[in-house]
Protein backbone atom coordinates (compact mmCIF):
# COMPACT_ATOMS: atom_id res chain seq x y z
CA UNK A 1 0.00 0.00 0.00
CA UNK A 2 0.97 3.33 -0.66
CA UNK A 3 1.07 6.19 1.80
CA UNK A 4 1.85 9.81 1.73
CA UNK A 5 3.21 11.66 4.84
CA UNK A 6 2.53 15.35 5.18
CA UNK A 7 5.38 16.72 7.34
CA UNK A 8 3.94 19.66 9.03
CA UNK A 9 5.84 21.88 11.52
CA UNK A 10 5.43 25.75 13.09
CA UNK A 11 4.91 28.08 9.89
CA UNK A 12 5.95 31.51 11.39
CA UNK A 13 10.08 29.60 12.38
CA UNK A 14 9.58 28.39 8.49
CA UNK A 15 8.30 31.87 7.07
CA UNK A 16 11.32 33.84 9.31
CA UNK A 17 14.06 30.96 8.92
CA UNK A 18 16.37 32.70 6.27
CA UNK A 19 17.57 28.55 6.22
CA UNK A 20 14.33 28.17 4.61
CA UNK A 21 15.65 30.19 1.41
CA UNK A 22 18.49 27.94 1.04
CA UNK A 23 18.68 25.04 -0.79
CA UNK A 24 19.18 22.38 0.95
CA UNK A 25 22.54 20.79 0.61
CA UNK A 26 23.60 16.92 -0.20
CA UNK A 27 24.68 16.76 3.24
CA UNK A 28 21.32 17.94 4.75
CA UNK A 29 19.15 15.36 3.88
CA UNK A 30 21.08 12.95 4.95
CA UNK A 31 20.16 12.21 8.63
CA UNK A 32 19.46 8.69 10.55
CA UNK A 33 15.53 8.35 9.63
CA UNK A 34 16.18 9.17 6.05
CA UNK A 35 19.13 6.82 5.55
CA UNK A 36 16.84 4.03 7.46
CA UNK A 37 13.96 4.51 5.22
CA UNK A 38 15.40 4.83 1.95
CA UNK A 39 17.74 1.77 2.72
CA UNK A 40 14.58 -0.17 3.37
CA UNK A 41 13.44 0.80 0.32
CA UNK A 42 10.25 2.33 2.26
CA UNK A 43 10.55 5.65 1.24
CA UNK A 44 9.69 5.45 -2.86
CA UNK A 45 9.92 10.01 -2.78
CA UNK A 46 10.02 13.00 -0.95
CA UNK A 47 11.39 16.34 -0.76
CA UNK A 48 11.45 19.57 1.55
CA UNK A 49 8.96 22.48 0.32
CA UNK A 50 10.06 26.28 0.40
CA UNK A 51 8.53 28.31 2.55
CA UNK A 52 4.67 29.10 3.09
CA UNK A 53 5.57 33.05 2.54
CA UNK A 54 6.16 31.56 -0.89
CA UNK A 55 2.87 29.44 -1.40
CA UNK A 56 0.24 30.67 -4.10
CA UNK A 57 -3.41 29.04 -3.44
CA UNK A 58 -5.64 28.78 -6.34
CA UNK A 59 -9.18 28.55 -6.61
CA UNK A 60 -11.81 29.06 -9.62
CA UNK A 61 -15.30 30.54 -8.21
CA UNK A 62 -17.86 31.23 -11.08
CA UNK A 63 -15.18 30.75 -13.68
CA UNK A 64 -13.38 33.08 -12.54
CA UNK A 65 -9.40 32.00 -11.81
CA UNK A 66 -8.74 33.62 -8.04
CA UNK A 67 -4.98 33.48 -6.83
CA UNK A 68 -4.12 34.45 -2.87
CA UNK A 69 -0.24 34.71 -1.12
CA UNK A 70 -0.01 32.32 1.02
CA UNK A 71 -0.96 28.66 2.00
CA UNK A 72 -4.24 27.65 1.78
CA UNK A 73 -5.43 27.99 5.12
CA UNK A 74 -3.96 30.06 8.33
CA UNK A 75 -3.08 28.26 10.38
CA UNK A 76 0.04 27.82 13.18
CA UNK A 77 1.73 24.64 11.13
CA UNK A 78 2.09 24.78 7.48
CA UNK A 79 3.54 21.61 5.20
CA UNK A 80 7.10 21.38 5.31
CA UNK A 81 7.61 18.71 2.99
CA UNK A 82 6.39 15.43 1.92
CA UNK A 83 7.56 11.62 1.64
CA UNK A 84 6.09 8.68 -0.39
CA UNK A 85 5.47 5.28 1.26
CA UNK A 86 5.38 1.54 0.54
CA UNK A 87 4.06 0.16 3.59
CA UNK A 88 1.99 -3.27 4.54
CA UNK A 89 -0.65 -0.87 6.20
CA UNK A 90 -1.14 2.39 8.11
CA UNK A 91 0.15 0.59 11.40
CA UNK A 92 3.67 0.17 9.75
CA UNK A 93 3.59 3.94 8.26
CA UNK A 94 2.55 5.10 11.25
CA UNK A 95 5.38 3.15 12.97
CA UNK A 96 7.80 5.21 10.31
CA UNK A 97 6.09 8.43 10.75
CA UNK A 98 6.56 8.39 14.58
CA UNK A 99 10.32 7.97 13.86
CA UNK A 100 10.48 11.43 11.58
CA UNK A 101 12.34 13.72 13.76
CA UNK A 102 9.84 16.54 12.68
CA UNK A 103 7.26 14.69 14.82
CA UNK A 104 8.82 15.72 17.96
CA UNK A 105 8.00 19.26 18.15
CA UNK A 106 5.68 19.21 14.59
CA UNK A 107 3.39 16.69 13.08
CA UNK A 108 2.92 14.39 10.43
CA UNK A 109 -0.36 13.79 9.04
CA UNK A 110 -0.28 9.82 7.32
CA UNK A 111 -2.90 9.37 4.42
CA UNK A 112 -3.26 6.15 1.97
CA UNK A 113 -3.50 6.91 -1.94
CA UNK A 114 -6.97 5.85 -3.04
CA UNK A 115 -5.03 3.17 -5.37
CA UNK A 116 -1.48 1.92 -4.68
Amino acid sequence: MKFMMLVCANAAAMNSDPEADRPPADDDTSFPWLDEVTASGVRLDGERLRPPREASTVRVRNGEVLITDGPFAETNEAIAGYDILECADMKEAIEIAAKHPVAEFGSIEVRQFWHG
